[in-house]
């Protein structure tokens, strides 16, 4: 795959959305690669761990994007593919067909906002299984409130899903 620098010079252009489209270009190269190849890792933590064995999966596939972002003197705020605790994330009863939603802002090493890239994984709570490849959606907003905004109008499930912060709390509330 050619580098991020090379992608921003072929398009002309290195905005938020160039930037989503390289990323969604690696995922769809390497999403199932690295499923196979780090399957009895990411099982077994599964198996010990749970969910967390999604997030190892995350750090594996987004770690070139992380060093291709670096090259060209950008990175990701908080690192990709986000903040857990104001993540959103539904699906059916069975907790087998889940989507979580995540979002890091994209910055330079000056300061300057680039933009948003939110990565959607699909996921089942019961086995470790990645059911489809990752989603990655760019927008120009970068504050939560505006990103939390804009994606309330692109999913009535986001809107209507919980931070997870949120949802925790109340869990643990009904467990006393």
């Amino acid at each position: 795959m050619e580098s991020l620098q090379e992608f921003f010079t072929q398009n002309n252009n290195s905005n938020i959305f160039i930037l989503a489209q390289y990323i969604e270009g690696h995922i769809a190269a390497n999403w199932q690669t690295l499923l196979q190849k780090h399957n009895d890792k990411l099982l077994r933590a599964f198996n010990k761990a749970g969910d967390m064995a999604y997030g190892a999966y995350l750090n594996f596939l987004f770690r070139p994007i992380y060093m291709q972002l670096k090259q060209v003197g950008l990175y990701p705020e908080p690192r990709f593919p986000g903040d857990f605790s104001i993540s959103r994330e539904w699906g059916n009863k069975e907790e087998t067909d889940q989507q979580r939603w995540m979002w890091s802002i994209i910055k330079s090493t000056e300061g300057k906002s680039l933009g948003t890239i939110v990565t959607i994984t699909f996921h089942d709570h019961n086995q470790f299984r990645i059911p489809q490849k990752p989603q990655i959606i760019a927008l120009a907003e970068t504050s939560k409130d505006a990103v939390v905004k804009a994606l309330s109008q692109l999913s009535a499930d986001f809107e209507n899903a919980r931070e997870f912060q949120v949802e925790y709390e109340e869990y643990l509330q009904n467990q006393i």
